[in-house]
C-alpha cells in the first residue's frame, strides 16, 4: 500500500509559509528590505546552507529545503505572478505622461549599460551571444527594491521618484524583447542566429499583437459581466483566468509563461478594473515575491564567496558603479541636479530580479557555464543585498553635494521630472460626481473618479472619463489610488455609511490630505467633521438656502441683505469644524 503525501512537497510549502508568517512582520518592525530578508532566508535553509547538513542530522530535514525541486513548481508560478504585476503597473496614459523619461532617459540608460557591461563581459573571455545576455540581464534595476526604497522614503511623488520610475517602466518593458532573445540563443546559439531572430521576431510579434487585440476585445466585457456580483471572490478567479490563460497560450506559441502574464497584467491596467484586481490580488503579492526570491536565495553557493572574495566584491562594485555614472549621468541630463542624480544613480545600481530567471533559462539550456552563472547569480544577489546601504549612502552624498552648490545657484536644480500626481480624486461619480469632473475637465484640471456601479462605469468610461471600477470604502483599494500625490479628494457618494468609511480611511492613511465631502444633512455633516474630512457641504442645507435667497429677494429685501440673512442661517446650522 502506498503511503506517500498525497500532496508533493506538503512539507517544504507549510515551512515556506510559516517562515513567511514569522518573516514578514518581523522585517517590517525592523524595517529590513524584504527583498534582501528573502535572499539571506533562502541562502540559510536551503541545500548550499544548512540544508546540507541533513545527512549528517537529519531532524534539519524540518527546518530546511535541502533540494530545490521541493520549491520549484511554485517559484514559477511567483515568476509568472511577479510578471502579472508588473505589467499592471505599466498604463499606457502614465508611461505617455513621463513619455520623455521613459523612452527617452530609459532607453539610454539600457543600452548604455547593456553596451558596458556586455563589452565588459566580452572581454573576460565570454563568447558574444554570452556577452549579449549577461550586458542586457544586467543593465536592468530591481524594481522590487527600488520601489520598497522609494515607498518607505515616500520619495515615490518627488522628481527623483518619478525619474527612477520611469526608467524601471522601460526596463520592464525591456524584459519582453529579453525574453524572446534568450529563449532563441537557448534554442540554437550558433546556426543561422539572425535568420532565426527574425522569425521568432515575427513570430513573437504576431502572437503578442494577436493576444493584446483579442484581450482588449474579451477582458473589459468579461469582467463587466461578472463583476456586477461585487464579490472579491469572483475577481480573484477571473484575475487568475485570464493571468492563466494568457501565460498558457503564450507558452503554446513556444514564447515564455513570464511573457504572457506580463501581457495579462497589461492588458487589465487598461480597464476601469485595475484598482480592484490590485486590491484583490494584493493579500497574495508578498507571498509570492517572498517564494520567488526564497528559491533564488537557495540557488547561491555561499562557498563561492569564500572561494573567489576578491573578484566577487569587485564585480559587485563594478557593476554598481558602471550602472551609478550612466544612471546618474543621464538624470543630470534629463535636468536633475548633481545631487539627485548621484543619489538616483546609487539606488538603481543593483542588478534586477530578473537577472535570476533570465541566468537561470539560459543555465538550463546550456548557453552559459555553470561556474559563470553561478558567479553572475553571486554577484547580482550581493548586489540587491548591499543596496539599502548603498542608497543612504548616496542619499546623505546627494544631499551634501546639493547643499555645496546651492549658494552658487545651481540653475538645474529646480527643474524637475514631470509629475504625474496633483490631481483632485473623485469618490462616487452620480449626478454631483459627474458634474464636479465636468467642470474639472472644462478647467483642464487632472482628475480620477472611483465609482462602484458597473453599468454607470462602464457607460462613462466608454465617453473617455478617466473613471475606475471600486470600492473606495476599503483602505487597500484606497492606497491604490496614489493618493500622496492628490491635490485632494472629493467624496459625493450618496451612501452615508459608505462616505463615512471613506473619510475615516483615508484620513488615516493621509493625515494631510485635503479632503471634502458631501452630506445628507447636518448631522451626518458633524459625523464627517469628526471623522476627519476638511470640508463638508450638507446638500438639505445648501439646498435650502439657496432657495431661501431666492424668496427674500423676490419679495424685495436687498441682496445685501439676502446674503448676511443666509449666512447667519448656514453659520447657526453648519456644524462649527466644517465652517473652518
Amino acid at each position: 500500500m502506498d503511503h506517500a503525501t498525497p500532496l508533493p512537497f506538503l512539507r517544504e510549502t507549510l515551512l515556506f509559509l510559516t517562515l513567511v508568517g514569522v518573516l514578514i512582520p518581523l522585517l517590517q518592525r525592523l524595517r529590513i528590505n524584504q527583498v534582501v530578508g528573502f535572499l539571506v532566508m533562502g541562502v540559510v535553509i536551503g541545500p548550499y546552507g544548512i540544508g546540507r547538513f541533513v545527512e549528517d542530522w537529519p531532524w534539519l530535514q524540518w527546518v530546511t529545503i535541502p533540494r530545490r525541486q521541493g520549491v520549484n513548481a511554485l517559484a514559477e508560478l511567483g515568476v509568472i505572478f511577479l510578471m502579472f504585476l508588473i505589467g499592471l503597473e505599466l498604463s499606457l496614459q502614465r508611461m505617455w505622461s513621463l513619455r520623455r523619461w521613459v523612452f527617452g532617459t530609459g532607453t539610454a540608460q539600457v543600452v548604455l549599460s547593456a553596451l558596458a557591461l556586455g563589452g565588459l563581459a566580452h572581454a573576460f573571455g565570454n563568447p558574444p551571444e554570452v556577452a549579449l545576455v549577461l550586458g542586457l540581464v544586467l543593465s536592468l534595476s530591481s524594481t522590487a527594491v527600488v520601489m520598497q526604497l522609494l515607498t518607505e522614503e515616500r520619495t515615490l511623488a518627488t522628481p527623483l521618484g518619478q525619474g527612477a520610475f520611469s526608467i524601471l517602466m522601460l526596463q520592464d518593458l525591456a524584459v519582453v524583447p529579453l525574453l524572446i532573445v534568450v529563449d532563441l540563443l537557448a534554442r540554437d546559439g550558433n546556426q543561422g542566429v539572425w535568420a532565426q531572430l527574425a522569425t521568432t521576431t515575427a513570430v513573437s510579434v504576431g502572437v503578442v499583437g494577436l493576444i493584446l487585440w483579442l484581450g482588449r476585445k474579451l477582458i473589459a466585457p468579461l469582467f463587466r459581466t461578472f463583476a456586477q456580483s461585487r464579490q472579491s471572490e469572483v475577481f480573484m478567479a477571473l484575475t487568475l483566468l485570464v493571468t492563466l490563460s494568457i501565460a498558457g497560450a503564450t507558452a503554446a506559441a513556444g514564447l515564455s509563461m513570464a511573457l504572457g502574464a506580463f501581457l495579462a497584467g497589461l492588458l487589465l491596467a487598461e480597464t476601469e478594473y485595475r484598482h480592484e484586481v490590485e486590491v484583490t490580488i494584493e493579500p497574495f503579492k508578498g507571498l509570492l515575491m517572498g517564494l520567488f526570491f526564497m528559491s533564488v536565495g537557495m540557488g547561491i553557493d555561499v562557498r563561492e564567496v569564500l572561494r573567489e572574495p576578491f573578484w566577487l566584491a569587485a564585480s559587485v562594485l563594478g557593476l554598481m558603479g558602471i550602472k551609478t555614472l550612466i544612471t546618474g549621468g543621464l538624470l543630470r541630463a534629463g535636468g536633475l541636479s548633481w545631487g539627485l542624480s548621484l543619489q538616483g544613480g546609487m539606488l538603481m545600481g543593483q542588478g534586477g530580479e530578473f537577472a535570476f530567471i533570465v541566468i537561470g533559462a539560459a543555465l538550463g539550456a546550456n548557453l552559459i557555464d555553470a561556474s559563470i552563472g553561478q558567479f553572475m547569480l553571486l554577484v547580482v544577489s550581493l548586489s540587491l543585498m548591499v543596496t539599502p546601504f548603498f542608497a543612504r549612502l548616496g542619499q546623505r552624498l546627494g544631499q551634501r553635494w546639493d547643499a555645496s552648490l546651492r549658494p552658487q545657484g545651481d540653475a538645474h536644480s529646480s527643474l524637475a521630472v514631470p509629475d504625474v500626481g496633483g490631481q483632485v480624486v473623485v469618490v462616487g461619480h452620480g449626478r454631483v460626481g459627474q458634474l464636479l469632473g465636468q467642470v474639472l475637465a472644462e478647467q483642464r484640471v487632472p482628475y480620477i473618479a472611483v465609482e462602484h456601479n458597473v453599468e454607470r462605469v462602464a457607460l462613462l468610461r466608454a465617453q473617455g472619463v478617466p473613471i475606475y471600477y471600486g470600492n473606495a470604502s476599503r483602505a487597500d483599494f484606497l492606497d491604490k489610488l496614489g493618493l500622496e500625490r492628490a491635490a485632494c479628494m472629493v467624496v459625493t457618494m450618496d451612501q452615508p455609511a459608505a462616505a463615512m468609511r471613506v473619510v475615516q480611511n483615508a484620513r488615516r492613511l493621509h493625515p494631510q490630505l485635503p479632503l471634502f465631502a458631501r452630506s445628507h444633512d447636518t448631522q451626518h455633516a458633524q459625523d464627517l467633521i469628526d471623522a476627519g474630512a476638511t470640508q463638508v457641504v450638507p446638500e438639505t442645507l445648501e439646498a435650502g438656502l439657496l432657495l431661501t435667497s431666492h424668496a427674500l429677494e423676490t419679495v424685495g429685501l436687498a441682496e445685501r441683505d439676502v446674503h448676511a440673512i443666509v449666512n447667519a442661517a448656514r453659520e447657526k446650522r453648519m456644524p462649527q469644524a466644517a465652517q473652518a
